[in-house]
């Protein structure tokens, strides 16, 4: 009988290093969510990337995060602002995990990531969702 090889405690990570290492800036991220009547919705927004998660924030009431709630599937392309041809596209699975204070704080901190004012976010009514990352691709970074 041969032993059994020894398995890595850790699961792979859905983002590669370099890819992890792009989105790791403050970039601008067009998301893609599915209306009610199955035709896409898109949106520019701003992200952040927490460990093998995305989070994006909201003001309630906008059209993307009422298609989140209905169905969690969405599509991201974060493009690289000089390099237009450079681009990364992430799929996956979003949940609403914040709201109130909480998402106010995330839009906050995104506002200092962004280099814009936290405090012009204070009194608003926002969601936070957590995009579970299913998987990435790059295009163009060769170029």
């Amino acid at each position: 009988m041969k032993p059994s090889q020894p398995t890595s405690a850790l699961p792979a990570s859905p983002i590669p290093d370099p890819v992890r290492a792009f989105l790791a800036e403050p970039r601008v991220a067009t998301i893609a969510t599915i209306n009610a009547d199955g035709s896409p919705h898109q949106a520019v927004v701003w992200y952040a990337l927490d460990g093998d998660d995305l989070l994006i924030n909201s003001r309630r009431g906008r059209r993307w995060p009422g298609n989140l709630a209905r169905d969690g599937r969405i599509s991201v392309a974060v493009h690289e602002g000089t390099r237009r041809s450079h681009w990364v596209g992430v799929k996956g699975q979003a949940e609403q995990v914040r709201e109130g204070d909480a998402a106010v704080a995330d839009i906050q901190a995104f506002a200092r990531r962004y280099g814009k004012d936290p405090a012009q976010y204070a009194g608003q009514d926002r969601v936070t969702f957590r995009i579970a990352v299913a998987s990435t691709f790059e295009y163009g970074a060769d170029e």
